[in-house]
């Protein structure tokens, strides 16, 4: 790790590789080949265009991503996306939204604004604790299409299966566990991610969408909300973030060829998680993890210790040990850990030895 650098556990915006911020930093007066910063160029330049391209190749490499699916970068994370889905497919119909906690249920808000919304599944009951089994869903006949959250960023639960909805179009919100481990890619109609957990900077989302869904975009959508816009001006109908775009490019090449491959970086993450919640588990009456075990995430991991005065002690030493970001959503409170690809195993294993040290001198 670089010196003055601290293990960065924020829920994001979040740690990025640090080849990644390296190779910026010595790319950012002059791009190779550019004469300027990356930010001083068009959009429209050779330059940029081979930075986007770049980015979509690694994409479709890393996902094995058939030539019928879109890939575009939009502006306003994944909330916006939230709205432009209901905007594009909703249509005053009907979708079914799987509500698994805080981000599922503001996906479900903003599509109400634009048609009916059917909740075939909730967790609040349950304080958002696990992920539902496929039975459980009752789906709607009609439903245009069927929304999920992969991961809870604030609850800290993961879908590991994309749940079961037959000939149904699958949406998927998979900001903060995108390009984590392999996925099938097929049986979503729609994936998406705001940037700022695995792949980038906060701002921009990546929406990957299969082409025969732009059918059915109503005409007369706002150019910058309208999915075929966007794919037909290749995410360049107006000025993109482009230096978003281009850090994107270095971390999706990072994922690719440095890491190895989404295999590659499960098997990592695996373990990265894995070493934290040994700790909880073995101290299960001191550490008390949120998710129930076969839900947990592995990007996010939340838990509460005995009282609020000792999570006070608790993000105050762990601060002053360069264990940074650790404090809990503001709406549930308590700790969590983020461990996006880019945090190294060796974050965690000092995580995972001050927590063993703190209930040892606590507990």
């Amino acid at each position: 790790m670089l010196p003055g650098r601290v293990f960065n556990f924020s829920a994001g915006p979040s740690v990025l590789p640090e080849p990644v911020l390296q190779k910026a930093q010595e790319e950012l007066l002059v791009y190779p080949g550019a004469g300027a910063s990356i930010m001083e160029i068009s959009h429209r330049s050779k330059v940029f265009e081979k930075i986007l391209e770049s980015a979509k190749d690694s994409l479709r490499k890393l996902l094995n991503l058939p030539r019928n699916y879109s890939i575009i970068f939009t502006p306003g994370g994944a909330t916006l996306q939230f709205s432009m889905i209901a905007m594009n497919f909703l249509n005053g119909g009907k979708a079914d939204y799987i509500n698994t906690g805080s981000w599922a249920s503001k996906a479900m808000g903003e599509a109400k604004k634009h048609g009916e919304v059917v909740e075939v599944w909730s967790g609040k009951g349950e304080n958002y604790r696990r992920i539902p089994k496929s039975e459980e869903l009752r789906l709607s006949p009609d439903a245009k299409y069927v929304h999920f959250t992969s991961n809870e960023t604030i609850q800290g639960i993961e879908f590991f299966e994309e749940p079961e909805v037959g000939d149904k179009p699958l949406f998927c919100d998979a900001s903060s566990d995108f390009l984590s481990r392999p996925i099938d890619i097929t049986k979503y109609a729609l994936i998406y991610a705001g940037a700022q957990k695995n792949i980038g900077p906060s701002g921009t989302a990546v929406v990957i969408i299969r082409e025969d869904l732009l059918e059915r975009v109503p005409n007369g959508l706002p150019s910058l909300l309208d999915y075929k816009v966007m794919v037909e001006n290749n995410s360049l109908y107006n000025t993109p973030s482009t230096w978003n775009i281009y850090i994107i490019s270095l971390v999706l090449d990072w994922v690719l060829n440095s890491v190895g491959g989404l295999e590659k970086i499960e098997e990592i993450n695996k373990k990265k998680a894995q070493v934290i919640y040994d700790v909880i588990d073995k101290y299960s009456e001191f550490y008390l993890g949120h998710a129930e075990k076969t839900s947990r995430s592995r990007m996010n991991i939340t838990f509460r210790l005995p009282s609020e005065s000792l999570e006070k002690e608790f993000l105050e030493k762990a601060t002053a040990e360069g264990l940074h970001g650790l404090k809990g959503h503001r709406s549930v409170g308590g700790c969590r850990a983020s461990i996006y690809n880019a945090m190294p195993y060796e974050g965690c294993l000092a995580l995972s030895k001050f927590m063993e040290d703190f209930v040892k001198s606590h507990g």
